[in-house]
């Protein structure tokens, strides 16, 4: 059976997204995706020119944010689904995310510069998501580095390029090498808690619904039967980070605690280039997806 849902994808409004919603709505219809949401870091502006197109082209578009949080001191990301995108809740926190923005990318920059690095403000504002003019992302200066020709050598860079064991997506690995919680070039941003973030998603009509968990955590599988009391709806089992025995224990997991079941490809680009549109591994599942947001 051939992908026809994919419920993640990042557009221009994500600080690390390539494509206008427009254009994402249209590459999903040359790809065959028949039921999408496009689900941006922490804001939803997105939404209205997508599901304008959407419409025209047929396509079922479901409204969706992507909210980043905390549990336990571990970064979660908490999708919702089928949101009033117009409540002013959501306005909220892609405000708070943005004035802490400016002061994370610098301490960024000193941290990096720390491991013998040298990265100009100017190179960075040169590539900087104009929608995001706040925040250097840890992909962009992964982009940088990876071009210099006197890291050309740098055995920290070598697993990012060709043939290395992080090459497949390499901004985004090592953003998550360097720049993650816990990383050497870590720079705190607040976000709300898991609690919060579930209490914003639901007030305004949505499903909550945690993203890549066998990503967001990692070797800390066994936190899922506590967030699920907290009120999550669901759980993106299938996702292109998850290989198919991680899929189907997530699967399983989540039918244990009556919870529903999403996928998506969490497509952004030229970020994650390996990553296709509709690519997550669910296909046999998707009537099942399907019934959820009819």
């Amino acid at each position: 059976m051939k992908n026809y849902i994919d419920l993640h994808m990042h557009s221009i409004f994500s600080n690390d997204g390539e494509y206008t919603p427009v254009e994402l709505v249209r590459m999903c219809k040359q790809a065959g995706v028949r039921i999408m949401a496009i689900s941006d870091h922490n804001s939803v502006k997105a939404n209205s020119d997508a599901k304008q197109e959407a419409e025209r082209l047929d396509i079922r578009y479901i409204p969706a944010i992507e909210i980043d949080c905390t549990y336990k001191d571990v970064n979660l990301h908490l999708l919702g689904y089928d949101i009033d995108y117009k409540s002013s809740d959501f306005d909220t926190v892609e405000k708070n995310i943005r004035k802490q923005c400016s002061e994370a990318s610098i301490e960024m920059l000193r941290l990096i510069r720390q491991l013998g690095f040298e990265v100009t403000e100017e190179e960075l504002n040169a590539i900087i998501n104009k929608n995001w003019k706040e925040m250097w992302t840890g992909e962009m200066f992964a982009e940088i580095l990876l071009e210099k020709p006197e890291y050309k050598n740098n055995e920290l860079l070598r697993p990012y390029r060709l043939g290395g064991e992080r090459s497949q997506n390499p901004y985004v690995n090592f953003y998550w090498d360097f720049f993650d919680l816990g990383k050497p070039c870590y720079a705190e941003i607040v976000f709300p808690s898991l609690k919060d973030a579930i209490s914003i998603i639901k007030d305004n009509g949505g499903k909550a619904v945690l993203a890549h968990p066998g990503k967001s955590l990692e070797t800390q599988y066994e936190l899922l039967d506590e967030i699920a009391k907290l009120g999550i709806d669901g759980v993106e089992a299938f996702s292109s980070y998850h290989e198919r025995p991680i899929a189907e224990y997530f699967y399983s997991e989540a039918r244990k605690n009556n919870l529903i079941v999403t996928c998506g490809s969490d497509f952004h680009g030229k970020t994650k280039p390996a990553i296709k549109l509709g690519e997550s591994g669910c296909e046999s599942f998707q009537p099942e997806i399907e019934q959820y947001f009819l």
